[in-house]
């Protein structure tokens, strides 16, 4: 794979800007900023939000590098500020969330204006009304909207496509069985995750519709008709490790509790891409739960846990007070110290046979924090390849996932971000 050219060097002759990053005065936005800072060289970076003045505290706050960073004043409820934000740049890197709530605005100014997006929800519905109201318009005007690209769900897409190009290069056939388990984490879910999850399941213990298309595997897949049928895949489920791979004998796995929005981007990259990795793949998610002699309980506990929480609360959610939730959840735009956050860390594992009996591994690492620090990495390095190696990008226009945007670029551009990924074929 060849190296990318640094950040900063082909500038866009068409707009203003190369990148503005909009929420920048929220939590992961000022996360998102300092690393801009420090890895975007001489790119033409603005900042955007509501306040001016929160802007310019956290400019200030990010050294010399951003000194001359403009400031752009753009507000979910004002759609012309919108549209005029999206006319000045080549790219629209937003944190703003919960994307159900706040998105779509954004993202009909960017199909519009035929500019590249990058987001990083996790939120089913959210991404499938984006493609059903403007997919085809961002196909037309050569936009790139490309969602969920932070913890979720950089790590499932990603790990799944170098597979499919390690077997590709090997001539080992299609990948079909495949399982992405979490070996370890430390960190926490952010203020505006935990709000997202609120949000969807005030959304489908209402709709019985709604209800449905988050218990479809394929609900995101650009044509539902020409699925394979290979059963629910459920989302919540309990193995042994043996039964995922030899590596993980002795283990225990439960269910990963972002699953069902990785699954659903990782089924709509395989269709994007012409079904490169197989029609036979079936994936999952799940989470170590270790070898002793209570694993089992913990990952039967887990799974109980987790199947009921979604069982009642896909149903009765919304008979809770909403004043009572909110009170209780954490705030979007709030987070751990600095410490926690530079003490977090994550290694996840995905696992895969092919249809020649070749077995591989992908394992991706990650320093700092998932919520919230290795998230601003990875969404800044989606940012930084939608603006710079647009020659190096998939053809595909619309709404799309990072792998079938980028893949081939993140491959190369992440291990310099200090995430590390590496494929090994399995005896």
């Amino acid at each position: 794979m060849s190296t990318p050219e640094p950040p900063g060097r082909r500038h866009s002759t068409e707009r203003e800007f190369d990148i503005v990053l909009y929420g920048a005065s929220g939590f992961v936005g000022k996360l998102t900023a300092a690393y801009l800072a420090k890895n975007a060289g001489d790119a033409r970076i603005a900042l955007a939000g509501r306040s001016q003045e929160k802007l310019i505290t956290v400019r200030e706050a990010l050294g010399v590098e951003a000194q001359s960073w403009p400031i752009v004043i753009a507000d979910a409820s004002d759609p012309p500020t919108l549209n005029a934000m999206a006319a000045r740049t080549q790219v629209v890197v937003t944190t703003v969330g919960p994307y159900a709530r706040y998105g779509l605005p954004l993202v009909a100014a960017c199909a519009a204006a035929g500019t590249d997006y990058a987001d990083l929800t996790g939120e089913t519905l959210f991404i499938r009304e984006s493609i059903d109201l403007y997919h085809e318009q961002a196909v037309d005007t050569g936009a790139r909207i490309v969602h969920s690209c932070g913890f979720d769900s950089v790590p499932s897409d990603l790990t799944v496509f170098a597979l499919y190009r390690r077997a590709q290069e090997d001539q080992a056939g299609e990948l079909t069985d495949t399982n992405l388990v979490v070996r370890a984490m430390s960190g926490g879910l952010s203020g505006g995750t935990i709000a997202s999850g609120i949000d969807v399941f005030s959304t489908v213990s209402r709709d019985a519709e709604a209800r449905r298309a988050m218990n479809d595997p394929y609900t995101l897949t650009p044509d539902r008709a020409g699925e394979p049928e290979l059963g629910g895949q459920p989302d919540i489920r309990w193995r042994r490790g043996s039964d995922v791979a030899e590596a993980l004998d002795g283990y225990w796995l439960g269910p990963f509790v972002m699953a069902g929005p990785n699954s659903r981007i990782v089924r709509r990259s395989n269709a994007l891409l012409g079904y490169a990795y197989g029609r036979r793949l079936e994936y999952g998610e799940l989470a170590s739960m270790g070898r002793s002699l209570v694993a089992p309980i913990a990952a039967a506990l887990a799974t109980g846990a987790n199947t009921a929480t979604m069982a009642l609360g896909s149903r009765f959610f919304h008979r809770i007070p909403r004043r009572l939730v909110d009170r209780i959840a954490p705030k979007p735009g709030t987070g751990p110290s600095e410490r926690m956050r530079d003490n977090g860390h994550y290694t996840v594992e995905t696992f895969t046979t092919t249809t020649t009996g070749a077995r591989y591994r992908a394992r991706l690492s990650q320093r700092g924090d998932y919520g919230y620090k290795a998230t601003s990495v990875l969404l800044g390095e989606c940012g930084l390849a939608l603006a710079f190696d647009r020659d190096r990008l998939s053809d595909l226009r619309g709404v799309l996932t990072p792998a079938a945007a980028m893949g081939d670029v993140l491959l190369d551009r992440l291990p310099a971000a200090e995430v590390s990924l590496e494929t090994t074929r399995l005896a």
